[in-house]
């Protein structure tokens, strides 16, 4: 065994029904590096993590620690020799202090009594080593998702955790938290402690890791280290194909000149007056810094939030949309940011997320037409190439990048006129996200006009005919050809640049 692994597994598998999850994977971890784990949503990041923090046992396969073979049989024995997780879902306990957070289910104690002080002021070490801006007797409820996640931390310090896995840990933070996150692991990573890294953020990884292990279909595909971490070979590793491939997708080749009409929408807090022409056949994106008001636009026209002024023309006929149902009526369908929240009826099937929008056409005498909706549902997951064991398995149980296809191919049903997509590709995995860029194009074919808003550049500049820039909830460019590049768009989503200085742009004061 190296002497610089601390950690290795070998010949890893592991099997659940009717799925291979991992086979015959081999991955070490070095002292005091932050390691990254790649790969699309089932290529069996999370499996591989859950065996080696003692959730999981594997089928086949031996696992190392220190040179020594181990068997990590449950959490707390991972735990005990030094390896910790943190899940994208935290485990944090809202009603309880932060020190009974950080011991919880190790409480040190006596004779059947706890020693909270002695908690305390072993959570008071570690939370000042983390510079944590709160005490270890506030109640944990109280704190922001960021300050939570600095709990997990400070747990996996106390136990004196060697290895801390962190599995999507910016997937809730602000821009501001991230920063102070990327911070810490890499002072984390000064004290000498192993980090393996999940993300589905590639420039992440390429800003953070150390070395980058890629994963898929539950396979090992390689390592990179150094001047090879670069993200064109990462995503060709994860997904088989270059990143230049992304961005291809098929659109409509003739479009009708205002389509869509947008005028004067404001809502007197977030959008001050926002106009323009969208074209049936294209995919028009809107780009802006966070609260710039492209997502509160986005409800003012689907009818989600009450506008002070605005008209809307679709196909040369003013419409009027007071309401959701209003906005559905009149073609327009909408994938809001928070597709758990605000999109998907997680509790509900497959079937039943596709064919809500659709239920009452299919409908026969007053009854539902289970043939018609099965026939839906069955041609909905082929053409959308849902992966999931049957119709009738939950939303709730698909990766992110299956239940953002379940969503669109819900609202495809209604056929809309105007399609509106806020942030499509969040916390979806690279192949995901090229599948969803093919199916934007395909809808736009059908003379669709979709609005794609998007915090990642790279996805705006690839993906748009058009691009619009906000700021102060008004559209300050509207950029097109050669003028769709990263540095113009944050030139104008700044501030920086002013109208005058893009002769290509149809711009709008924004004072």
């Amino acid at each position: 065994m190296p002497e610089q692994v601390i950690l290795s597994v070998s010949d890893l598998s592991k099997s659940f029904p009717g799925v291979k999850a991992l086979s015959k994977v081999s991955f070490d971890v070095r002292p005091g590096e932050i390691h990254a784990v790649v790969g699309e949503n089932g290529a069996g990041k999370s499996t591989l993590m859950k065996i080696l923090a003692g959730i999981y046992l594997p089928d086949e396969g031996r696992i190392f620690l220190d040179g020594a073979q181990v068997r990590l049989e449950n959490p707390l024995k991972a735990l005990h020799l030094g390896i910790s997780l943190i899940n994208q879902e935290l485990n944090i306990a809202d009603n309880i202090t932060v020190a009974e957070n950080v011991f919880m289910g190790s409480e040190r104690g006596r004779f059947g009594f706890t020693r909270k002080e002695e908690m305390r002021k072993a959570t008071r070490e570690v939370l000042d080593l983390l510079d944590a801006p709160f005490d270890p007797g506030t109640r944990a409820g109280t704190l922001s998702i960021a300050e939570k996640q600095q709990i997990e931390i400070a747990r996996a310090l106390v136990h004196n955790s060697r290895i801390i896995i962190m599995d999507e840990p910016t997937a809730a933070l602000s821009e501001n938290e991230t920063e102070k996150l990327f911070e810490l692991v890499l002072s984390l990573r000064a004290k000498g402690i192993s980090i393996v890294y999940i993300s589905h953020r590639i420039n992440e990884i390429y800003r953070l890791a150390d070395r980058v292990t890629v994963l898929r279909d539950g396979s090992y595909i390689g390592t990179l280290e150094g001047d090879q971490i670069e993200s064109e070979l990462i995503v060709k590793m994860m997904v088989g194909r270059s990143l230049t491939d992304f961005y291809q997708h098929e659109v409509a080749t003739e479009r009708t000149e205002g389509f869509i009409k947008v005028e004067n929408f404001a809502d007197g807090k977030k959008v001050n007056g926002v106009s323009f022409e969208a074209t049936a056949g294209e995919i028009l994106a809107i780009a802006g810094l966070v609260g710039s008001g492209r997502t509160e636009f986005a409800r003012l026209v689907f009818g989600a939030d009450r506008k002070t002024s605005g008209r809307l023309v679709i196909g040369g006929r003013e419409v009027q949309v007071a309401s959701p149902s209003d906005a559905i009526r009149q073609g327009i369908a909408y994938v809001p940011e928070d597709r758990k929240a605000q999109g998907l009826f997680l509790q509900m099937n497959a079937h039943e997320n596709i064919t809500m929008n659709v239920i009452g056409q299919t409908a026969v005498a007053g009854f539902l037409g289970a043939g018609a909706n099965e026939r839906i549902t069955v041609e909905a997951v082929r053409k959308f190439a849902i992966k999931l064991a049957s119709p009738k398995s939950l939303a709730l149980s698909l990766s992110g990048g299956n239940q953002q296809k379940l969503l669109l191919a819900r609202w495809l049903q209604i056929m809309p006129r105007l399609l509106l997509l806020d942030e499509p590709t969040r916390g979806v995995d690279v192949g995901a996200k090229s599948e969803i860029y093919k199916l934007m194009g395909e809808i736009a074919k059908q003379n669709v006009a979709v609005v794609l808003i998007s915090s990642e550049l790279p996805e705006v500049v690839g993906v748009a005919q058009r691009v619009l820039v906000m700021r102060g909830g008004r559209i300050v460019a509207d950029l097109k050809g050669a003028d769709i590049n990263q540095e113009t768009i944050i030139a104008f989503a700044t501030g920086v640049r002013e109208p005058q200085q893009l002769a290509t742009a149809t711009v709008r004061d924004p004072a």
